[in-house]
Formats: structure tokens, C-alpha cells, sequence
């Protein structure tokens, strides 16, 4: 099936896109759900999505309310507002290895035949296969999203059952996910259940929980991703107020595998200062680099601890498994035997240097809490070695070229927020250079500086909520939108630079 940009889509209950079946979706289409109704689409294992948008035409999921502020139909003219819940989300399952300790029949070392039910979907029946996710397919193909724009979803289906903006099971590496926006939603932004999935420029605002979580042995990389926190609703912490910038939960239960082990380069993550919980939580043994990135304006710690995530699991440590205190000081070649593949090298292959937990190439600015850094600093996140700078909290020293906040809300209880209401989040200063750039693996980029934004470049303009709501301050000159190239001109299938080459001879 093909949604077309000459129709808008009206999500009215749970769709399901079938094993086999694939759902196209022009540039542009404009898919806006009844307010409240709670609509959503469920893509299955063995299904794909192919929702491939443009800078200038992205493809956008919300909500009517939303669009009914959209002067002239434009959602470049439309206003923000304070909502969530309006609509469901986009959840697309997966046949790659997952770990899940909760489910009968599935085994601590990796299986195929490991499944797990996916959060927020409900069973038509006992066994319904259109639920779950995970296998044995780490090349699995789910399909592609590039500007996409996600605003005011998520829906609430118990207590801690409730669908993020973008849900990902078990999604293999052939999958693209690269330039998906999320704004307002009631429980975390980008949530990945184990896979492989890699994903690129993630923008992700307002998000009622942790804004980036990762769990259940997911084994990608990520670059270049924007965390601005605040609050999308009047309500507790986790419901629609931020709570952790990134959340890595590594299996479950803890020895079990896949365990996450992860690389993360170039994000800028933007806190709370007063409310706001941490830039990094880390639970049951999860393995994480986060490399030149800037983080700022933390509530609480840079780095936690959390050990456990409240759903079973043993935390680090546990059955001969490494400590906290032994993954950052552990090479990222030393594979655990407990419970291990038959081939760890080829199983786990996301980091290629550091220790398994590292923070390197990175500046910490205003964050301002008297335990801020103390266990950043307990686990050598400020050794000379890691190339890593705090800035400290003076204005001049800001590595972002501008950031304004608006007035003190309450939205819950004690809860003190400050919003961000205009943002140039380009590098400067400290963050213009970087010590070192991510590996040249053919998915990351070389990227010579610090955070999600080089000094000259904004990829947030034309296509994402943020900017189309006016929150984004365009650079000199303004932004530029990319007319993308579409001709194949050297005839392999793939539209890339090199058709460009060709094309300017």
C-alpha cells in the first residue's frame, strides 16, 4: 500500500502492516489522527515501512489539534502547545536477537527462538505473532524512515505499558533510521529493544520520560542526535516531565546476552538545571561510548548508576558478570563468557576501541548539582587520557551559539521546569574542534567537532517541529534547504555522492 502527499491519513485504532506487506509513504504525506482516539500503526516482523520524506517535504505523524493551528494548512505556520497522548505511535518489530528473561521458553544465550511481547501493543489473542519481536536475523530489513516528524503522540495502556514516539524491536542493521524528529510525547522518545539498528540525527524535544532509551541488547550506533529536555504534559516525572537525557539498560536479566554494547557519537544533549535527572542512567551491565558530544544544563548527575532497572534484573556484577566500576576500565574486546555466543567478535561489533563504558571527546558545561560529576569522575571519565573538557558554568565559555530559556513552570508537584523557547545549537568555542572523529566504518561520519552540529551547519531547519514552531534560531544567511539529488546517474541502484560527482561532471 501507498499513502500519497495529495491525502491526509487518519489513524482511528491499532493498523498492522502484515508479514510480506510493505507500506510506502510519499514525501510529504501529512498522516493526522482523531485528538484522544489514540491511533497508531504496528509494523511486524517480516513487514517494512518505506516512509522516506525530504528536507523540504518531510513526512508528518500527529495529531488533528495539531494541525489545527497550521495557518493556511502550512505546518511551517503552525503553534506549539502544551499536549501528548493525542495519538498512538509508529512501532516497528523485528527478527533480530533480543534479550528478555520474562518471556517462557527463552534462554540467557542467544537464540533465535528468544521473543518478547512489544510494550504498548495489545494481543488479539494468546500468542498473537503480530506482537512481538526478536529472532536470529541480526541483517533483518524493517525498511527505512528519513524525515520523519513525530508530534504529541503516545498513548497509555497501564502502568509502565505505554507507547513512545518511535518504538524499535529487534531491528536489524539493514534497517534506516536517519533524520526522525520527535516533539512531545508522553513516555520516551526513541526507545530500541535489542537489534542491531544503527540510526542517525535524532532530534527529540519535550519527552514526558527518558528521551533516548536503550534496552534488551541493542548492539547499533547512533550519530549525531539533539536531547532538548522539558516537559510535555502537567504531570509526574516519567509521565509527561523529563526524566533521564539517555537510559541504557543492558539485558534481562542481567547476565544475560545480548547485552547492550553500544557506541554513541556527536549528540548534544540539553537538560533541566533545576528538575531535570540525569545526562546518562546505566543499568544491568550495559556497555555504552558516548564520544565527542557536549552535555549541558544537567538537573542531576553527568553519569549514574542506576544498577537496576525495576523489572528484574540483577544489575552489574551478578553471576560472574563485570562491576560498574570494571566496565570502564575493561577493553571493548573483552567479551563476557557468561552466557556467550558462539562467535562474540562477529556478535558484538558496534565498538572497535575504548572500554566497554566511556565517555571521551566530550565538554560538560553548567552542570551545576554538587554530585554532578561524582561518578563521572569515580569511574575516570575525567582521566587525561579521554580528551574530555568542563567548561564549568560561565555564559562565554556556552558551546552552543545561543540558547534561551523561557520562564519557571510547575508543572507537577515541586517540579521545576525552564523550557527552551529559541535554540542555535551550531558548535563554538570548545566544541568547534574535536580531538578525534568517529570510525571510518561506512556508516558513521568524520565529523571534526563536538555535539550534533558543526559551526556551520543546522539540519534541523525546514523539516522538524522545533523549527517549524519557530524555536530555532536559522544561521547567518538562514536555512538552507537541500533539494536532495534523485538521479541513479551511475546506475547501481543508490542515489549518493557519487551520482552527484557525476553530475557536476
Amino acid at each position: 500500500t501507498t499513502w500519497t502527499a495529495n491525502n491526509t491519513y487518519n489513524l482511528q485504532k491499532q493498523i498492522y502492516v502484515l508479514p510480506g506487506a510493505t507500506l510506502t509513504i510519499e514525501p510529504g504525506t501529512v498522516i493526522a489522527s482523531t485528538t484522544n482516539l489514540g491511533g497508531s500503526i504496528a509494523v511486524t516482523r517480516g513487514a517494512k515501512i518505506i516512509a522516506v520524506g525530504t528536507q523540504d517535504k518531510p513526512i508528518i505523524f500527529t495529531s488533528k489539534a495539531d494541525v489545527a493551528t497550521w495557518v493556511g494548512g502550512d505546518p511551517a505556520n503552525g503553534t506549539y502547545r502544551l499536549g501528548v497522548n493525542e495519538w498512538g505511535n509508529l512501532t516497528i518489530m523485528g527478527r533480530a536477537f533480543v534479550s528478555e528473561n520474562a518471556v517462557p521458553g527463552n534462554t540467557p544465550v542467544p537464540n533465535a527462538a528468544n521473543i518478547a511481547p512489544m510494550e504498548g501493543l495489545i494481543a488479539a489473542f494468546p500468542g498473537d505473532p503480530n506482537v512481538v519481536y526478536g529472532g536470529g536475523d541480526d541483517d533483518d530489513d524493517s525498511g527505512s524512515l528519513k524525515y520523519v516528524s513525530f508530534r504529541y503522540g503516545g498513548r497509555v495502556i497501564g502502568l509502565n505499558n505505554e507507547l513512545n514516539g518511535l518504538s524499535l524491536g529487534g531491528i536489524g542493521r539493514q534497517t534506516e533510521i536517519e533524520y526522525v524528529d520527535i516533539m512531545n510525547n508522553v513516555d520516551d522518545g526513541v526507545e530500541v529493544w535489542g537489534g542491531t539498528v544503527n540510526m542517525k540525527y535524532l532530534n527529540i524535544w519535550n519527552i514526558g520520560d527518558d528521551s533516548l532509551d536503550l534496552d534488551q541488547g541493542w548492539r547499533g550506533k547512533s550519530q549525531f542526535g539533539l536531547i532538548v529536555q522539558g516537559f510535555s504534559a502537567n504531570a509526574a516525572q516519567g509521565s509527561g516531565v523529563g526524566d533521564n537525557a539517555i537510559e541504557v539498560d543492558g539485558a534481562e536479566n542481567s547476565d544475560w546476552q545480548p547485552v547492550t554494547t553500544c557506541s554513541l557519537y556527536n549528540y548534544t544533549v540539553i537538560g533541566q538545571p533545576i528538575s531535570g535527572d540525569h545526562g546518562m542512567a546505566f543499568r544491568d551491565n550495559a556497555r555504552m561510548q558516548v564520544r565527542n558530544s557536549i552535555f549541558m544544563d544537567l538537573g542531576e548527575r553527568l553519569v549514574q548508576n542506576d544498577n537496576i532497572d525495576g523489572d528484574g534484573g540483577a544489575g552489574y556484577g551478578f553471576n560472574g558478570t563485570l562491576t560498574w566500576a570494571q566496565t570502564w576500565s575493561t577493553p571493548f574486546s573483552s567479551f563476557s563468557t557468561v552466557n556467550a555466543p558462539a562467535n562474540p567478535a562477529a556478535f558484538y561489533t558496534a565498538q572497535v576501541a575504548g572500554n566497554l563504558n566511556d565517555v571521551e571527546d566530550s565538554v560538560f558545561f553548567r552542570n551545576l548539582f554538587g554530585t554532578a560529576y561524582t561518578e563521572a569522575t569515580a569511574v575516570g571519565v575525567f582521566a587525561a587520557g579521554n580528551n574530555n573538557t568542563n567548561l564549568g558554568a560561565a555564559t562565554p565559555d556556552q558551546p552552543i551559539a545561543s540558547i534561551t530559556r523561557g520562564p519557571l513552570v510547575n508543572p507537577f508537584g515541586s517540579l521545576q521546569m525552564l523550557p527552551v523557547i529559541s535554540l542555535d545549537p551550531r558548535a563554538v568555542g570548545a566544541a568547534a574542534t574535536s580531538v578525534a572523529v568517529a570510525p571510518n566504518d561506512g556508516f558513521f561520519s568524520q565529523a571534526q567537532y563536538r555535539g550534533a552540529f558543526g559551526p556551520s551547519e543546522n539540519w534541523l531547519c525546514g523539516w522538524t517541529a522545533a523549527d517549524q514552531y519557530g524555536f530555532i534560531v536559522p544561521p547567518p544567511g538562514g536555512c538552507v534547504i537541500a533539494t536532495p539529488c534523485t538521479g541513479d546517474f551511475d546506475n547501481n541502484g543508490d542515489v549518493n555522492g557519487a551520482d552527484l560527482a557525476i553530475l557536476l561532471g
